[in-house]
């Protein structure tokens, strides 16, 4: 994410990079919408519906009562009906195969979103020549994001009926990463006016607060994996203790942070609020320097992201993980990846223009 576009600082976007712009945006809206999606497909235990993978030709539905009902008995064939949904009627199988196909047909479109205008852009040269690469790579990691969701789903193909969490957070992590890496990009393309200097602690406080982000992002992905939002639905206390009884039942104790829902559900709430306190502690520091007002609008927009996720994550525990809620609480994890993104933009941009002149 350090390609450099060789433009001056208070030049706008060409009208070609404008067109780019709009086009990544279109595609980072499409992905946003995937994440959420992905999490409805969790939370409604839909994934593990379609028990088969047609990357090409796997775009239309069962059309006729004979091909649903070919399609309801392969799905009777694996642990998930056999264990969790056995007696469902058709009807009910229907209702659960919508949401995964939708997530697999919107997965399909944003890849042609993507492959189409990206070969018509670099051929009409709308496309900065520094910038090929990076675009180049966002279709791979695409394309491998395809093949990481079959792999999550097949892990719940086997005994037991429920995916992998190590899968679904390596799903979820290289989603986020396609969003970060298009939201950078568009930073890069867009309007770069001059910035002003931001302080050492600014700069460490920010950078430290989008590492914290990402990792907590992966530990929702180990607590949807391990069904751990539900184990333990009361707040502030974790069955009326600060440290849930459970914390430490495996051994050795590391295996507590990979394999224990109650010490991932706990790991879960306390580095959110220590995002919280970080995030507070750069608005903080950030008042009392030159930040600049699209900095210091940025860093705004991040506090109040963070605390409406911290309340969306109390408010997803206590009405016990409804699926309205819990599809907030992942859209609120992907607004605040968006904004500490936008803000360690910001900064390495900010950082830039402290550097002595050469020559």
């Amino acid at each position: 994410m350090t390609t450099e576009l060789h433009r001056p600082a208070a030049m706008a976007a060409p009208d070609g990079w404008r067109l780019v712009i709009g086009w990544l945006t279109l595609v980072a809206v499409l992905v946003f919408a995937m994440i959420v999606l992905g999490g409805v497909t969790r939370l409604t235990n839909s994934g593990l519906s379609m028990t088969d993978w047609k990357p090409v030709t796997g775009w239309l539905p069962p059309l006729s009562h004979e091909a649903w009902t070919a399609e309801f008995e392969r799905y009777k064939a694996f642990p998930e009906y056999q264990k969790i949904n056995k007696g469902m009627s058709l009807a009910e199988f229907q209702g659960i195969y919508a949401f995964e196909y939708a997530h697999r047909v919107l997965g399909r479109v944003i890849g042609l979103a993507f492959f189409l205008p990206f070969v018509m852009l670099l051929l009409l040269k709308k496309i900065p020549r520094s910038m090929a690469p990076r675009l180049a790579l966002l279709f791979l990691l695409g394309a491998a994001q395809g093949g990481m969701g079959w792999f999550m789903v097949k892990s719940g193909l086997v005994d037991h009926p429920d995916v992998s969490h190590y899968r679904l957070t390596a799903h979820l992590a290289l989603a986020s990463l396609i969003f970060a890496v298009l939201i950078w990009t568009i930073l890069d393309l867009a309007k770069s006016p001059p910035r002003a200097a931001a302080t050492a602690m600014v700069r460490r406080t920010g950078y430290l607060l989008l590492v914290l982000v990402a990792l907590q992002i992966l530990i929702g992905g180990f607590v949807a994996g391990l069904n751990a939002g539900f184990i333990y639905t009361d707040w502030p206390l974790m069955g009326g203790n600060f440290v849930p009884a459970e914390m430490w039942e495996l051994a050795p104790w590391y295996h507590n942070f990979l394999e224990n829902p109650a010490a991932i559900q706990f790991t879960h709430r306390m580095l959110g609020y220590a995002i919280a306190l970080v995030a507070l502690w750069l608005y903080l520091v950030s008042r009392g320097g030159n930040a600049g007002a699209r900095l210091g609008l940025g860093i705004s927009v991040l506090v109040s992201v963070v605390f409406l996720q911290v309340f969306l994550g109390i408010a997803t525990l206590l009405y016990v993980v409804p699926v309205a809620l819990g599809a907030a609480h992942q859209a609120g994890g992907m607004l605040v990846l968006a904004a500490a993104v936008f803000v360690t933009h910001e900064l390495r941009s900010a950082r830039a223009s402290e550097k002595p002149a050469s020559g």
